[in-house]
């Protein structure tokens, strides 16, 4: 069950992140015209699934290495 909840976790993580950076990216690379939301669609549809598999994949190794920062940090 551990790794469903890190790939539901996984998924809504990447999935606003993915929103926002292809979001503004877009708004930078083309400005504000007539199929503006096409192609942010598109960066969106492309990115979010690549997104969310690097992240269900680099969360456990992500979580051991801040837990090993904070163990040296806290002493």
């Amino acid at each position: 069950m551990q790794w469903l909840a890190r790939l539901i976790l996984a998924c809504i993580m990447t999935a606003v992140m993915v929103f926002m950076v292809t979001l503004i990216v877009t708004l930078i690379n083309l400005g504000p015209r007539g199929d503006f939301l096409l192609q942010w669609a598109k960066a969106y549809i492309i990115a979010w699934p690549i997104a969310a598999a690097t992240a269900f994949l680099v969360m456990p190794p992500s979580r051991r290495l801040t837990d090993a920062i904070m163990r040296r940090i806290e002493g």
